[in-house]
């Protein structure tokens, strides 16, 4: 694995997706570097990626509440733990779940494996609320897939959160998820 600025050059066997998310940035002007890997199937390969990336990678959950009339992407620190009792008390949804996959790809035009912050530039509609753990704000740099998993970019957090979450017309909230 290496680290290269920017998009990358050559298109064969890389999805429209993908590109979007790279025209997306560049119109912004956010600065992105991108590593390209394997499907990571296990933690040390998570590990390897972001000691390449010099970011941690975070852990992404499509999620939605019991009626599956509400959807909600969760980032946060790849090693912490998930409860929904704990997010569902912050949120005012009485029971999340894991969100079906065909949702994931209607609403962010991602499929399982890839989730990621960036695929709210798809959701023109607002139909998935962004919710972000307050510790992954403390950390100067993010892991993100650009919408497919044999790539990783960082970018800086403030980038994310200030100018691609308003050029989306996505807001975040910021939750406290102990995970104990």
């Amino acid at each position: 694995m290496e680290l290269k600025k920017g998009r990358p050059t050559d298109t064969s066997g890389r999805e429209d997706r993908e590109f979007r998310v790279y025209d997306c940035l560049d119109s912004l002007k956010i600065e992105y570097l991108r590593v390209d890997h394997g499907v990571a199937k296990t933690m040390e390969d998570c590990r390897a990626i972001d000691a390449v990336l010099g970011a941690e990678m975070c852990k992404n959950l499509f999620l939605c509440n019991r009626q599956k009339t509400q959807f909600y992407l969760l980032i946060m620190p790849a090693d912490k733990p998930f409860k929904t009792k704990e997010l569902s008390s912050q949120i005012g949804s009485a029971r999340l779940s894991f969100a079906d996959s065909d949702k994931m790809l209607e609403y962010l035009d991602i499929n399982p494996g890839a989730v990621s912050a960036l695929g709210l530039m798809n959701d023109s509609d607002n139909c998935v609320s962004f919710l972000v753990d307050e510790d992954l704000l403390k950390n100067e740099y993010i892991g993100c897939h650009p919408c497919v998993n044999t790539s990783s970019l960082r970018l800086k957090t403030d980038d994310l959160m200030k100018v691609f979450l308003q050029h989306t017309k996505h807001s975040a909230t910021v939750v406290r998820l102990i995970g104990e």
